[in-house]
């Protein structure tokens, strides 16, 4: 379980939002046994603040949360201008009902992943949404 979904073959810095701790760990987990270097925030406040000063090469990040969900996160994200709002990022979600896949492009995501997750499913949306960006936009490092 060593493939990298970057071209370049090097891990990729990405950052993973989500108010439940469990869900927190389980997805460094998996991070981690690809060779990829996992940064948490457990709020959507907290992810608009690391983003600002800290790049990253995707953001997974959790639908529902108290305050600010994902969507509001991307949301602002996209509108802001600043040096992230076009980061990669995946939609994670217990509520695979409430939205079909084209719903949640058209909200600004790249891709999203029902949970419980399968580490197939999550890896392959990371390769899908990191391929689909110009080489000019992988800035993390």
């Amino acid at each position: 379980m060593t493939e990298r979904p970057d071209a370049d073959g090097r891990p990729l810095k990405v950052l993973y939002v989500d108010d439940d701790p469990m869900n927190l760990r389980v997805v460094q987990e998996i991070l981690g046994a690809f060779g990829h270097l996992g940064a948490m925030a457990s709020s959507g406040e907290e992810a608009l603040e690391r983003l600002s000063i800290e790049a990253f090469d995707i953001m997974l990040i959790d639908i529902h949360m108290p305050v600010m969900s994902g969507v509001e996160v991307v949301r602002f994200l996209r509108t802001s201008g600043g040096p992230q709002c076009d980061i990669p990022t995946i939609a994670l979600t217990a509520d695979v009902y409430s939205r079909r896949p084209a719903e949640y492009l058209a909200l600004g995501f790249n891709d999203f992943v029902s949970k419980p997750i399968l580490v197939a499913d999550l890896m392959s949306a990371i390769k899908r949404s990191i391929m689909a960006q110009p080489q000019t936009l992988r800035r993390a490092g």
